[in-house]
């Protein structure tokens, strides 16, 4: 697990440099949010052997976003880090062609530790994160865009879903009809239940 953990949150860190590299120079976006370096000690005479170490944050600890995107959606959306937090996921979003999300972004100000990873079931060019698919799904649908995702040229992801959901439903007419499917598909490969992945 502690391994995991330093693994996630130096993979977010890394995105995040990406982030403040192209949205720094931009007139009139300002300081970016950075992603604390977190690092692995190993202790062999220690009972327990593995321990993580990383620069103290002093002052208000704020959550930006919970683990289900809810919050940096709803509550912190006014604030600056909140916004600018909420823009770095849109940005991880559409990088990553909707594969990686970057979720619980919290900390002091613009220093961000302790955050999380969504990647979908395969994960995403080799890295699988420590947080659920749905998380994707639920900021694909509660994400707002701020004027940072804006300045970025970030495409909405009300377009995007609409277009994606309208092109399902075109696929759908072409489709032989329901008879046809039933009789090629054993009932027990139609029950959405089998189709669950587990989470890890």
């Amino acid at each position: 697990f502690v391994i995991q953990e330093c693994c996630v949150q130096n993979t977010a860190r890394e995105y995040a440099k990406i982030y403040a590299a192209e949205a720094e120079p931009l007139e009139g976006f300002g300081e970016v949010p950075e992603i604390i370096p977190i690092f692995l000690v190993h202790r062999p005479a220690n009972n327990i052997p593995y321990a993580t170490v990383e620069e103290e944050l002093v002052g208000e600890f704020v959550k930006y976003s919970v683990r289900d995107g809810k919050e940096v959606n709803f509550l912190r959306r006014d604030s600056e880090a909140g916004q600018k937090c909420c823009t770095f996921q849109h940005w991880v979003y559409e990088k990553t062609n909707g594969s990686l999300l970057v979720t619980d972004l919290q900390g002091v100000g613009m220093k961000l530790t302790d955050v999380g990873i969504a990647t979908l079931a395969k994960g995403y060019k080799g890295f699988k994160g420590n947080c659920s698919i749905s998380f994707i799904e639920q900021f694909r649908a509660l994400h707002q865009c701020n004027k940072y995702c804006e300045m970025l040229g970030l495409q909405s992801l009300r377009a995007t879903h609409q277009k994606q959901r309208k092109a399902t439903s075109l696929k759908s007419k072409n489709l032989p009809n329901s008879s046809t499917i039933k009789k090629a598909v054993p009932k027990k490969a139609r029950d959405p239940r089998g189709f669950i992945s587990s989470e890890h």
